[in-house]
């Protein structure tokens, strides 16, 4: 190895450990359910993703496997050559309807899709408006785009309708797009959608939703634009199919001339080979689950609003979230390692989320109470909490 790369690799995990900063990865033995085993531990798991506990779901296991029989386990291409199954284009004729759009298109990945879509819309000549606080592949995809990026204050409209004024009236852009989370992952707080929607129509701007975290948890399952009754104002609704959805990937949805124009210009499209047979045919039933039934979409939230009013009670500070997502908020990096790892040694995975993730000093635990807990699994989580919340004193 290089001395340099050597030197540089040592030192900056160093300063990350000192500073509480560095990151422990824990192997998960089997299944990702509402519990989980971690070196032989059977543990109360509240960090999952998988809101509606759709991950292990007999139906969608089955028809994946019968996918699999059917269709190999995977595509074999490219989308663009002649890695388009007749699966891929089942399932993205359901997303579309799921969504309320023309039409829709999948990718590997939910960061791919931010990736895929902002840069082949917006280039160097635009500028993009963008919430401080949004998602990681957003900043990515808004610095791959080579457009201007001018960072709008969180959720703040004054602030949005401030700078969309200036860069309009500005003349220096060919076009101006407004993206933002519809759900905030880190604080569960909601995007002001109808506002967002008045003043994009003020200053024409694109308007771009990443709806990661609100596909399968707002608008009874169909998203936060469907919650606002806004799907014909958005343009660009983006979403992941491995949180709510249970499974991988994701998708953009809008109107047809957009997702035409995506598969001849978003990059990941070209040049990755497409989602595997077995996934694709789960999350086409996942998504007909969800558009059938609010059943799990209704438990959910009946979760979340239990722990979150149980972890209130005792003296949490949980944030000002709208949704099922609920952060402890600690402060202190390391007094928030420490009490995410005295959640786990006495039987609850709630991993701890420190800067870079969220901004230095407003470390966390973020708890995701999920459609498959049960009231004793919380309670027992609810249990813990207290007894370490009191020996750490991190309660109010």
């Amino acid at each position: 190895m290089s001395r340099i790369l050597d030197e540089y690799l040592a030192s900056n995990l160093q300063e990350l450990k000192e500073n509480g900063l560095y990151n422990e990865i824990n192997v998960v033995e089997g299944a990702n359910g509402p519990e989980i085993t971690i070196e032989g531990e059977r543990l109360v798991n509240l960090s999952s993703n998988n809101y509606l506990g759709l991950a292990t779901n007999e139906t969608l296991k089955q028809v994946a496997k019968e996918a699999i029989d059917s269709h190999g386990v995977g595509a074999g291409a490219v989308r663009t050559i002649n890695g388009t199954l007749d699966l891929h284009v089942e399932l993205e004729e359901t997303l579309a309807r799921f969504k309320g759009t023309e039409a829709a298109v999948a990718f590997q990945s939910g960061f791919n899709c931010n990736m895929a879509a902002i840069q082949a819309v917006m280039g160097k000549e635009d500028a993009i408006l963008s919430d401080e606080l949004n998602h990681a592949s957003i900043i990515d995809g808004c610095k791959l785009s080579r457009a201007k990026i001018i960072r709008v204050n969180h959720s703040d409209m004054a602030d949005l309708r401030q700078k969309a004024k200036e860069a309009v009236e500005s003349g220096q852009y060919r076009k101006v797009m407004y993206i933002t989370d519809g759900v905030f992952s880190m604080d569960g707080d909601v995007a002001m959608l109808p506002e967002i929607v008045d003043i994009a129509k003020e200053f024409d701007l694109i308007t771009y939703v990443d709806d990661a975290h609100g596909s399968g948890v707002m608008g009874k399952g169909a998203g936060t634009v469907k919650h606002f009754g806004l799907e014909k104002d958005i343009d660009i609704q983006m979403g992941t199919l491995s949180k709510a959805i249970g499974v991988v990937g994701g998708y953009i949805a809008g109107s047809k001339d957009l997702i035409d124009y995506l598969k001849v210009a978003a990059r990941p499209f070209l040049f990755s080979t497409s989602l595997t047979p077995g996934d694709t045919r789960a999350i086409t039933e996942a998504v007909r689950m969800l558009m059938a039934s609010t059943e799990l979409h209704d438990k959910l939230w009946e979760n979340g609003n239990y722990l979150k009013d149980g972890l209130k009670k005792l003296g949490f500070e949980i944030g000002n979230s709208e949704t099922p997502i609920t952060p402890c908020i600690i402060g202190d990096e390391k007094t928030t390692q420490e009490f995410s790892k005295r959640l786990m040694q006495e039987g609850v995975y709630a991993k701890s989320i420190v800067f870079p993730t969220v901004p230095k000093g407003t470390g966390r635990v973020r708890n995701m109470p999920t459609a498959a807990h049960t009231k004793e699994m919380l309670d027992r989580a609810l249990e813990v909490y207290e007894k370490v919340g009191k020996e750490l004193d991190v309660i109010s």
